[in-house]
């Protein structure tokens, strides 16, 4: 995308979310987006429509998590929930207009799923703006799907967050984030352990450290 079509897009999507503190995202209309944005409407043509500024909300969220720093002496997993933070810290502060949207979406089967994808992309983004986009002991494909599983389930508490230090929703994503942490270890447990019961092909032995614990 040009520096042009961003500007605009973007231009649209803080037009749209300013226009629904006052109105429903349902009721919105190209012609007001691009008059609060101080557009055109022929600005918008072949650039996005009401749809695709929907869908433009994501990543312009997402741009959030790049905005503040993390430090590599940091757990992985601090690292992620303090980028993953920003952007619902972004979030607070177009509160009703994202409930609007969300209620909006419910009716439109294609942005549900355009949103499912999105999750993945913020997940992706999250991880790099975490400085854990390398490769690590699963495929990032793996890792992608587990954040944005938790990414959805905070947002679900986020919806529902009735604390102005965003309690419920730093709570819930803990949670999840440690969940991932545990599942993973597990995994990498389980596949060490398999490893580690393979007797020594040489002697048909397993050393002392090697033999398997049962439980």
């Amino acid at each position: 995308m040009s520096d042009a079509r961003r500007e605009i897009l973007d231009k649209g999507v803080e037009a749209a979310l300013h226009l629904t503190k006052t109105i429903d995202w349902r009721d919105l209309t190209l012609s007001a987006i691009a008059e609060r944005a101080s557009l055109s409407l022929e600005d918008f043509h072949g650039v996005a429509d009401k749809a695709k500024i929907s869908d433009a909300v994501e990543p312009w969220l997402d741009r959030a998590m790049s905005e503040g720093s993390t430090s590599e002496d940091e757990a992985p997993r601090t690292r992620l929930f303090d980028v993953i933070m920003m952007r619902f810290d972004r979030m607070e502060q177009h509160r009703e207009a994202l409930l609007s949207l969300q209620e909006w979406r419910q009716t439109q089967p294609v942005r549900i799923l355009n949103l499912i994808a999105a999750r993945h992309e913020t997940a992706n983004w999250a991880l790099a703006c975490a400085g854990l986009d390398s490769a690590g002991d699963f495929p990032k494909p793996v890792r992608k799907s587990a954040i944005a599983w938790a990414l959805a389930q905070a947002e679900i508490a986020w919806r529902k967050e009735d604390s102005s230090d965003l309690s419920r929703t730093m709570a819930k994503l803990d949670g999840e984030l440690r969940k991932m942490e545990e599942r993973a270890g597990w995994i990498k447990g389980r596949f060490g352990r398999k490893m580690r019961d393979t007797p020594d092909p040489a002697t048909g032995a397993m050393s002392e450290e090697d033999t398997p614990a049962f439980s």
